[in-house]
């Protein structure tokens, strides 16, 4: 079959997120760029999400953030979190140090596809990427197909945003780069979300709630307002086998503030909950967001690293092409602001992860709920690490008493996630030190599993 061929400066793949920054950021740069979408432009945005942010100023200033506020915000008011003790029913509340939002993932998807062709990308719907162009190594575009016609897309660099397992990956050949290819299913998540309907407004609106299940997971209900309710349920892909379905709803059951609720929608997705990418550059190619591991381990948050990434990845691609060189070296700018920014932060937390898939929910849980709860906020949110003073040790370790082995392993993990932020810190400039940066970060690896007895992960 004869292709028909369109030729821009830099191909971006898929409407994500970190797409649609990487196409205006690159748009704006005066760049002619086109965004694949395999979805309809009426689908557009409409992904499986908690819908739980920070806030707009998350978000790198390339589009209309005061836009997105009013407009995909639903409830702007999130000001703590609520950690349910499955075993007893406690519930330890977290105050947040600043305000977060919920939002309408479909209604926000929808305003950054609007806002990327505002800024003058062309955006073709409905467009399946199915291969790579890579006649000598370096990648110069991909095919695809478009309402039934092959087409070929050429580029100076291909920007993949299409999202967990990637297809683009898989076609590549990226053994000629530094590019991580050391991906398999147990660095993955399985989620499920529905939109729920209360026919009352529930008491915790300015809440995020969480409450961990038998298997390495959590339930999440996270109220986009006072009477509709994100709930959801994610766990990790190498534990057994659960149906996610039937423990979400038996818990929605047992909740006297959603009887008699309505679902309004429902959707299933994967998500990486692992370190980002040690690299995610190769010649003519970047991967952002989800098709790079830039996920929060933990908590399954995406979008402000997708964000980021998305922007980093175009500025840096942007010089590439001024500069006439699109090689790996060119490119690796962005790999160093990733690790050295959220990257160190991901990392670090993907340690706990690791940990908890050796343990028993109840020696974790009880650990865990005993924590004071900024610093259980700073482990797994906002700094991958936690310090507490003396009298706060003291009073978790008679909450603990009974799991005290299992508290000193966490303990000794949170040191170690220190010294993996240090080791990410000093991620090297080019991609002649990286063999020797990735053994040292393995060493850190390497205690983490002697500590926890957990499987390697990597």
């Amino acid at each position: 079959m004869t292709s028909a061929t369109e030729a821009y400066d830099i191909v971006v793949v898929g409407g994500g997120t970190a797409g649609c920054f990487a196409a205006t950021t690159a748009a704006k740069e005066g760049l002619d760029v086109v965004l694949l979408e395999r979805k309809s432009e009426e689908e557009g945005g409409y992904i499986a999400c908690g819908d739980g942010i920070k806030g707009k100023s998350s978000f790198p200033n390339v589009l209309d953030r005061e836009r997105l506020k009013d407009e995909a915000f639903t409830n702007q008011g999130i000001e703590r979190a609520i950690f349910e003790n499955p075993q007893s029913g406690e519930r330890l509340e977290i105050p947040f140090n600043e305000t977060g939002g919920v939002v309408d993932r479909w209604k926000y998807g929808q305003i950054l596809l609007e806002e990327t062709d505002r800024a003058g990308v062309d955006i073709h719907y409905n467009t399946v990427v199915n291969d790579v162009i890579q006649p000598n190594g370096t990648v110069e575009g991909v095919t695809a197909i478009r309402d039934g016609e092959a087409l070929e897309y050429r580029s100076e660099i291909v920007i993949d945003g299409a999202g967990a397992l990637s297809v683009l990956q898989d076609k590549a050949d990226l053994s000629a780069s530094s590019f991580d290819t050391n991906v398999n299913y147990s660095q993955f998540c399985s989620a499920y979300r529905e939109v729920l309907e209360v026919p009352e407004p529930v008491e915790w609106d300015d809440a995020l709630v969480f409450k961990p299940t038998e298997e390495l997971g959590y339930l999440w209900y996270f109220p986009r307002s006072a009477t509709e309710i994100n709930a959801g349920l994610g766990f990790q892909m190498s534990q057994e086998p659960m149906e996610l379905v039937d423990a979400l709803k038996d818990d929605i059951a047992n909740r006297e503030e959603f009887q008699d609720a309505t679902v309004k929608n429902k959707l299933g997705a994967a998500l990486p909950t692992r370190r980002p990418y040690d690299s995610a550059v190769h010649p003519g190619y970047v991967a952002v967001g989800d098709a790079a591991g830039h996920v929060n381990p933990c908590t399954g948050g995406g979008i402000p690293g997708a964000a980021k990434g998305g922007h980093w990845a175009a500025k840096i691609a942007v010089d590439a092409i001024s500069d006439g060189d699109v090689s790996e070296a060119a490119l690796w700018e962005y790999n160093q602001r990733v690790q050295t920014d959220f990257g160190k932060r991901f990392a670090a937390m993907d340690l706990y992860n690791i940990f908890g898939t050796a343990q028993e929910l109840d020696d974790l849980v009880s650990v865990l709920t005993a924590m004071p709860g900024q610093q259980l906020v700073d482990a797994i949110g906002k700094k991958g690490t936690a310090n507490m003073s003396l009298g706060l040790k003291l009073k978790t370790l008679i909450k603990t008493f009974g799991h005290w082995d299992t508290l000193y392993d966490l303990y000794k993990v949170q040191q170690a996630a220190g010294s993996l932020k240090g080791v990410y810190d000093s991620y090297p400039d080019s991609p002649d030190h990286f063999d020797a940066w990735r053994s040292e970060r393995d060493s850190v690896l390497d205690r983490v599993y002697d500590i926890s007895g957990a499987e390697p992960k990597y």
